[in-house]
């Protein structure tokens, strides 16, 4: 298996350009033309992992954290990141993360938590801006079907849970075809005037690319007139964090009880009880600190994440029961999606799943 394809289906579900301005998701190390034997899927790429992906006769590993994080100057073996770097590398083995990239979509790293704690109408905590476009296009009649039926094949006309979504209007076009030119219909040096079908359709700008050849493939004009704008509209499928429901209300001991159950998580620190049932929940793998505000306007009793800080819990202010359960616990099943992943896109690939526990904190009971 060439490592592009691996990378192809990782990408079509996580598209790098959901990532966060600060992340470096992607291939860390490797060509995309490398002959790909196995991979093995981790939360991190530790130099642990690389040796166990060795031992196992995989030249792939597949992780959540990205292991090159900050730029590197050097790599000298002189920290754990540049001897993982030297390590893979040495031994001819790929590294790709996918990180917020991952977070950031509806069924990513959120839902896997979402559907552990059995939560249902699972939505997007905070939906992100500025990744829709609209695309016009002007099409002769008996031509528009086709011409919508290779947008929607490409990736266009999604909203919400909605596919094959368009605006249709009848108008006409004129033209004159000049020299050289090759007309679909009308004549040369003369003005043409053709009833026409503009079609509109909304399409998200990683697939930007993609649809517009798609249109011109199947477009019958020689040249072919669009117009693509930009959208302020939320996306609601793309952002941070998830709320949803919980079947049946929990009391508070119960739902942590529930939690350190369902999340395999040794401890969660946790503000002061509200005396409230829990049937509302918003949750953020990893550090979601900055969620506070869109978990309590969301009307959630509780907010499952990870990594705060002492003075944050105070900002919790008796509206929400923030429940810390540890960054590696709130994120430990993210392999879990890399293996659904190529099961059913790639199901003859072989993948492990990492023995490795790279929770760099331990607990003393």
């Amino acid at each position: 298996m060439k490592l592009n394809e691996i990378i192809k289906v990782l990408e079509q579900f996580a598209p790098l350009q959901l990532q966060e301005s600060y992340d470096n998701a992607g291939l860390i190390t490797g060509n995309p033309e490398m002959e790909i034997k196995a991979a093995m899927l981790t939360l991190d790429s530790t130099e642990e992992v690389i040796d166990e992906a060795i031992a196992n006769n995989c030249n792939l590993i597949i992780a959540h954290h990205p292991i090159v994080f900050n730029g590197l100057k050097k790599i000298n073996g002189k920290n754990y990141v540049e001897r993982t770097i030297i390590k893979a590398i040495k031994n001819d083995i790929a590294i790709y993360a996918a990180h917020t990239n991952l977070d950031n979509v509806r069924t990513g790293v959120n839902k896997i938590i979402a559907d552990k704690l059995g939560l249902i109408n699972t939505k997007i905590l905070s939906p992100k801006k500025n990744l829709l476009k609209k695309l016009y296009t002007f099409v002769p009649g008996e031509h528009a079907e086709v011409v919508r039926n290779a947008l929607f094949s490409a990736g266009a006309g999604h909203i919400g849970n909605y596919s094959e979504c368009s605006f249709n209007a009848e108008g006409f076009g004129t033209f004159n075809a000049g020299e050289g030119t090759n007309p679909h219909v009308g004549s040369h040096g003369i003005r043409h005037r053709e009833e026409e079908m503009k079609v509109e359709v909304i399409l998200p700008l990683w697939n930007e690319k993609q649809i517009v050849k798609a249109l011109i493939d199947s477009h019958p004009y020689e040249e072919v007139a669009y117009d693509i704008v930009q959208l302020d509209n939320f996306y609601q499928d793309v952002g941070a964090g998830l709320i949803g429901e919980l079947p049946v209300a929990f009391d508070e001991i119960n739902f942590l009880q529930h939690i350190q159950l369902t999340m395999q998580t040794p401890m969660i620190r946790h503000t002061n009880f509200l005396n409230k049932k829990i049937t509302r929940v918003a949750v953020c793998g990893g550090a979601g600190s900055f969620l506070l505000n869109d978990a309590i306007n969301s009307g959630a009793q509780a907010f499952i994440t990870a990594d705060y800080k002492y003075h944050q819990f105070f900002d919790a202010e008796g509206k929400v029961l923030i429940c810390d359960i540890g960054h590696y616990e709130s994120e430990q099943f993210t392999p879990l999606i890399f293996a659904q992943l190529l099961n059913e896109y790639l199901p003859t690939f072989a993948t492990l799943f990492s023995k490795t526990n790279s929770n760099p904190i331990k607990y003393f009971h």
